[in-house]
């Protein structure tokens, strides 16, 4: 495993790390002995750093955590998220004494003292431009709850706005072959400024393992069945804004990344580790097969200058025009 700086704090995580909605709920049937069978199996690989949130499963996922790292506390990062819980539109949900009790929730489900880095959940606009949650999140860092804390955004524009008008450690992007937006001004910006950047959603909730047809069907309880068109929350999370016929079209056309790289999906996690701004990846996992399929990225070859243009190209001409979701 190889480890990089989360921007300029003095967290070194690894590359490859894995976020926990999945094992937590909203993507079908979960089994919590092979969530955690799945947990110990990343942590046995190197793996020293968990993306979370208090809303994924009801605080079940931060529970499982708990769960997977005792003992381990000091040397496996946790990062979790808030907000969401709530009206993300209330300002009220981002007062001191709120996000005080998110954070005392979460500590609790974590069994832990302090939180490595706290993210707001994709709050809006005027959320970030009102300012009221930074100041609760510096006393929540002064109190020592809390280590450092980020933003987890929706849209380019928002992450700039951190950028510009915060002190954010981190900014929590979707990024992935379907989502390049980011690589034009967010990503330089962020990396001059030393913010870290984590990429979710980098497998556009399953079209870039190449495994769906158009007949591919999902659970009732999984968002890519209940959000495909943004029903819930912003239509960007679920098949990364693509509607899923076109995703599945579009990701036939990518079948060559899998030349000299065993999947798909190894092979779109090696494009975003490739990124010098990137400072984890974090896909999602169910069980032990998928975290060491998805850890196998690490070390796939990697691609060519020609390689990475005709991916940029394919973003520019047949993607970029039918992404939904805001970026």
């Amino acid at each position: 495993m190889n480890y990089r700086q989360l921007g300029n704090t003095e967290l070194n995580i690894s590359e490859l790390s894995f976020g926990t909605w999945g094992i937590g709920g909203q993507w079908g049937t979960t089994n919590d002995d092979e969530a955690l069978g799945a947990l110990d199996r990343a942590m046995d690989k190197g793996v020293n750093f968990f993306d979370t949130a208090d809303v994924y499963g009801n605080g079940h996922s931060e529970q499982l955590l708990a769960r997977a790292t005792k003992g381990k506390e000091t040397s496996i990062h946790i990062a979790t998220k808030f907000c969401r819980a709530g009206d993300i539109h209330d300002l009220e949900n981002y007062s001191m004494q709120r996000v005080m009790e998110y954070c005392e929730n979460s500590l609790r489900r974590l069994n832990r003292d302090r939180i490595d880095l706290y993210q707001i959940h994709c709050p809006p606009m005027e959320i970030l431009q009102n300012g009221r949650v930074f100041e609760a999140l510096e006393k929540l860092k002064e109190q020592g709850k809390i280590c450092y804390y980020g933003v987890s955004v929706e849209t380019v524009e928002e992450g700039l706005y951190c950028l510009d008008h915060t002190n954010a450690s981190s900014l929590q992007v979707i990024f992935n072959i379907f989502r390049q937006k980011p690589l034009e001004i967010l990503f330089p910006k962020a990396y001059e400024k030393g913010v870290g950047i984590l990429a979710r959603v980098p497998l556009a909730s399953g079209l870039l393992t190449g495994k769906f047809n158009e007949d591919a069907t999902f659970e009732a309880d999984d968002h890519r069945n209940f959000n495909r068109d943004g029903q819930e929350f912003n239509v960007g999370e679920t098949f990364a804004g693509l509607e899923f016929n076109k995703g599945v079209e579009l990701s036939s056309q990518l079948d060559w990344l899998t030349e000299g790289r065993d999947s798909m999906s190894r092979a779109a996690l090696k494009w975003i580790l490739e990124h010098k701004e990137i400072s984890s990846v974090i896909p999602g996992f169910k069980n032990v097969r998928q975290v060491e399929d998805n850890l196998q990225a690490v070390d796939t070859k990697g691609f060519s200058a020609g390689e990475k243009e005709k991916i940029e190209k394919f973003y520019r001409d047949e993607v970029q025009d039918f992404i939904r979701g805001g970026y």
